[in-house]
Parts: C-alpha cells; structure tokens; sequence
C-alpha cells in the first residue's frame, strides 16, 4: 500500500510540476505529461519501475475516453456529421491501412501484416482533441473535419477489436487466447463462443435502454450525488467485465453503454461524473507512455524506430492532404487537417497489447512499432507549435473569421432549472426558434417533461463539470430559474469566476435578494411575480371600464419607472431613513405621473414604449 501510494504521488506531483511548464511554453498539456514520464521513468530520474502494470491500470483512462465518446453519439450529430464521417473518416482508415499493410507485407505474413495496417492507421483522439480544444480550432473547417476523422476511428476501433483476436486463429504463433478471470468460454466449441458473444453484447444493449434510465431515476430521487457517481462506475467498469468475459475488449463495452445512453437526460450528469476520472486516468496513461519509452531498444536500433516512425508520419500526413484535396477543404485548412492527424494513436498500446495476448505478433515485432507510435505521438504536439508559428499570419486571419462561422444555434443559452417559471421560459425560447441547454436537479419533474418532448437534462446547474459538459465555454447567455437564493448565489459566483463573458438572468423573490445579486454584478434580475402582478392589475382595471390601450400604457409607464428606481433605492438599502423617504417620494411622483391626463402626459406615455427612454 505504501508502495503504491509512492507512486501515485510522483505521478500526480510529476503531472502538477511539468503540465503547467509545457502550457506555458504553448506544448500543451499532452506534451507535458509525457515529458513528465520521461523524467521520472526508468530511462530518466528512475522513480518508477513497474512501467507496465501502472500502463494495464491507466488504460482504463482510455476505456472511459470510449464512454464519454459513446455519449457523444446522438443520431442526430451522427446525421449531420454523416458525409464527413463516412468520407473523411473511412477514407482515411481503409487508404492508410491498405498503405501500410501493403508495405509491412514486405517483411511479414499477411495476417501480421494487416494487424499492424489497421492498428496504425488510428491517430490519438486524446492528444488531436486536446490540443485543438486549446487552441480554439474545433469550430474551424480543418477542426470539423479531424473531429470526423477521430470519430470515424473511434468507431472503428470496435471491429478492430473483434477483428485482431481473429487474425490468431490464422497466424502460424499459435498464442494463447484471452482467459477471463471470471468465465473461460475458450473451453467452448467456436459456434458457442459466436453466439456467447453476441448475446453479450446485446445484452449491453438492451440494458442499459431498458434499464438504466429506471434505476438513474431511482438513484436521481435519493439527492445523493456520491451514489450518482458510484453507479456511473459501475456502469463503466461492468461493461467493460462482461466484454472481457467473452474474449472482446473492455473499451467495447464501455462505448456501447455509452451509445445507448446517448439520448438519456442523464447524459450531461454522466459525462461530468466520469470526466474527472478519465482525465486523471488518461494523464497518467500518458505519463506512462513517456515513461515507457525504451531508450536503450531506441539508441540499439536508432535507425529502424526512427525510420518506422517517418515513415508513419509521411504516410499518413500523404494520404490526408490527398483526401483534402479530393474532398475540397480549404488550401488555408489543408495543412493543419493533415498535420493534426499525423501520428500513432493511443488505442495502439491497447491494441498491440491484445495482438500480444492473442499471439498475433511476436515482441520483438511489437516493441519497435509501439515505440515509434509513442515518438509520433510525443511529436505531434511539437508538429502543431511548428504549423502555428509558420502560419501565424494565416491563423490569425482563420480566428478572425471564427467568430462569425460558429454555429451557436444549440450552446446559445443555458437554462438552469425547468421548474414552473422555467418550463414557461424554456417554451418562449424554443417558440423563437432558440433551443437552449436545460438543467434540472428534480429526477421526477426531468422525467415528465420528457415525455411532453422537452430535451431536459437531469444534473446539479451549481457544478463546474456540469456547466463545461453543457457548453458554458461557448454559450452567450445562463437563465437561471430556480428560486433557492443560496444556490443561485453559488451559482453566479461560479459563473463569474469561470465564464465572466456569461450573460446572466435571474429570478429574485423580493428587493432584499434583488440586492444581494446586484452585489454580486448581476443587472438583469427579475421578479418572478412581478410580471403576473401587472397582469393582474391590468385586468382589473379593464373590469372597472378603462379604455384598455390606456390600461396598457399605465402598465409601461409602472414598469419602466419601477426599473429606474430601483438602482437608486439599492445605493440606500444600507440606510432605512434615506430608503424608507426615496420609497416615499418614488411613490408619490409615480401617482402623479399615472394621473396626467394632458397632452403632455399623452407624450410622456407614449415614451413609455421605449425601454430605454431616459426621460421617464
């Protein structure tokens, strides 16, 4: 335990130390914790040793990456994205992997040979993602697309798995097959361990459409956040069991649990219970990764790793500048498209790993290869800094354009709460053509209102992993529509101290909490009882027989007179005296306002249409 507890600590202090470094230096966060695994590796500082069984650990870092893109696969962003995917994204794979299968055939059979065709025409959705997140390039053209590439890849990293463990019944290793620590069903006939696993993974699907939304709900009601989280646990870690029960990959279960909760309302919830994990996960995967790097097989065949890993680089950086050409992305776009997607990626530890257990390629195959992905890799973030500082003239025009072709139409606004006033808020929006991101903490009332067709999402507004799942970094504008003070206080401090460039709406329920988040810097507050109150007044008053054109304008001349005095009387809430006579006077002057009824007044109450008349 203390052992353990050691290295977890240089981990995390290794991560803390280097990642701020390279982020400083523009390397990004990826670059920085391979540096830091380099550094403390056996080749380094020699604080870790056991480079391989930290990597089994961590790679579980990438089984939940799997998850979360899983949840990103809603069939509407699958549509929209359909011809990138498909065109960008197939093209890519099935031309680099009939490339590189073609040339190792040179030097190996074709079962090995193919292996290794399809492992390396993968890149590192962790370090593209990250990097161009941080760079402000997602919304780009070349950002749209390698987003398609890395999803198409994602996706194929599914058959892979079945595919490779395949390949060994064919090649002449004759490795042992995978052994599940709980149930061997290599001991059954082949036509047993098809059905057994098909019935696995359907038995993924089913459950978890049919019932994980009923058990979320039940542990949604309890308020306890900490078993909200222990399930999502389980729901990762149990799939990715009973996919290892079968012989299959556990990262395939992971994205298929994900898949079939895509649409739930509790994707969002999800996503920011499992992000920390998979980012403190994925981080020390990388470390291991820099730490991993055999420097003495490196230095004793210099040649052949760094010449495997050119080439990988040449090739694929070949084959994607073709498929920008033939599928017409912007000269501008074209070298930041192939250069993004030039490397090894992360799932080919995972899946030379399994080429390993399963006995299709032998080690001394596998440790050049697997070194000359993590030298590609560790360069990618060095080719990216390189591409910014020579098109820096260029990336400055991209980002000036940025602004005016993002596509904000679903991240607009937020709406946190879909309580009474909310649902009403919520059904304006949608009726003007703005869809917003709904947050609601009440399991019951998320379940009602989707079944009346609203896109609710069940999830705690006042989290900071929730906000960015939600898409705080781009929205424009939070309404916040639930009524306990203390948590939209909290909700508003978070708000300002993260995304200050939120524009913030809210509800109060009298002057005294009006103040307390005009203290706070937030000027667009409203009563949520006001606008009834008016209402009210004016039906009333159209009962007694006032023409109802002048029962309206009385209406905005009130309304827009209480919102002018309402700044004065906040400078003298401290004062009861000062407060309790400008209340007074207000009062007096708005009585002798409603009753002019000159011409002069006719004015005045036109004026009264205008929101922002200073006059009044």
């Amino acid at each position: 335990m203390e052992a353990f507890l050691l290295q977890f600590f240089i981990f995390l202090t290794a991560a803390a130390i280097s990642v701020p470094i390279a982020k400083k230096l523009g390397l990004g966060s990826v670059l920085g914790y391979l540096i830091a695994g380099i550094i403390i590796g056996p080749f380094g500082a020699s604080l870790i040793h056991d480079i391989e069984e930290i990597m089994h650990f961590t790679e579980f870092g990438v089984v939940m990456m799997l998850f979360l893109v899983g949840l990103e696969l809603k069939p509407s962003l699958l549509w929209q994205l359909k011809t990138p995917i498909l065109g960008f994204g197939g093209t890519q794979v099935i031309v680099t992997s009939a490339i590189i299968t073609v040339v190792s055939l040179l030097f190996l059979p074709w079962q090995q040979a193919l292996a290794v065709g399809l492992i390396l025409s993968l890149s590192s959705t962790a370090i593209v993602l990250q990097t161009l997140q941080e760079k402000g390039k997602m919304k780009t053209e070349a950002g749209q697309s390698v987003f398609a590439v890395l999803l198409f890849q994602d996706l194929a990293v599914i058959p892979m798995l079945a595919i490779i463990p395949l390949l060994a019944t064919l090649t002449v290793l004759g490795g042992d097959h995978h052994s599940s620590v709980l149930v061997d069903i290599s001991i059954l006939p082949n036509y047993m361990q098809i059905i057994v696993t098909l019935a696995a993974i359907m038995l993924v699907l089913v459950l978890g459409k049919y019932a994980c939304r009923p058990v979320f709900r039940a542990i949604a009601k309890t308020g306890v956040r900490e078993i909200f989280v222990a399930v999502a646990l389980s729901l990762v870690i149990g799939t990715s069991l009973l996919m290892m029960t079968v012989g299959l990959s556990p990262a395939l279960g992971a994205f298929l649990a994900g898949v079939v909760l895509a649409d739930s309302e509790f994707r969002h919830e999800l996503e920011s219970d499992i992000e920390p994990f998979k980012g403190l996960l994925l981080g020390i995967f990388f470390i291991s990764i820099g730490a991993s790097l055999n420097f003495t097989l490196i230095s004793n065949n210099i040649a052949l790793i760094l010449g495997l890993t050119l080439a990988l680089i040449t090739i694929k950086w070949l084959v994607l500048i073709t498929i920008g050409l033939v599928f017409r992305i912007s000269p501008k776009e074209r070298p930041l498209f192939a250069i993004a997607l030039a490397q090894g990626g992360e799932f080919a530890f995972v899946l030379f790993q399994l080429t390993k257990s399963s006995g299709v390629l032998p080690i001394d195959i596998i440790e050049p290869l697997i070194s000359a992905v993590a030298i590609s890799m560790f360069l990618a973030p060095i080719l990216f800094v390189l591409h910014d500082k020579m098109n820096k003239d260029d990336l400055d025009t991209q980002n000036d354009i940025e602004e005016d072709v993002i596509d904000k139409s679903d991240h607009k606004v937020i709406l946190a709460g879909f309580g009474r006033l909310g649902t009403d808020i919520g059904r304006f929006l949608l009726s003007a053509g703005i869809k917003p991101t709904i947050l609601d903490y009440d399991a019951n009332n998320v379940e009602v209102l989707r079944k009346l067709g609203f896109e609710v999402y069940y999830g705690d507004a006042t989290r900071l992993d929730l906000l960015e799942s939600a898409g705080a970094a781009n929205a424009e504008i939070l309404i916040i529509s639930f009524s306990d003070i203390v948590l939209v206080k909290h909700l508003v401090e978070l708000t300002k101290k993260h995304y200050p460039h939120l524009k913030i709406v809210l509800n109060a329920k009298d002057r005294e909490s009006t103040f307390e988040f005009m203290d706070l810097g937030v000027t667009d507050i409203y009563s949520a009882t006001f606008g009834t109150a008016l209402n009210m007044g004016e039906s009333a008053i159209k009962q007694l027989g006032m023409d109802p054109y002048e029962v309206h304008r009385l209406k905005q001349i009130f309304r827009k007179k209480d919102a002018e005095i309402l700044p004065e009387l906040y400078k003298k809430r401290c004062e009861e005296d000062s407060y309790i006579s400008l209340y007074k006077k207000h009062h007096a002057q708005l009585e002798e306002v409603m009753k002019l009824d000159n011409n002069e007044n006719l004015a005045a109450l036109d004026k009264a249409w205008t929101a922002k008349n200073p006059e009044l």
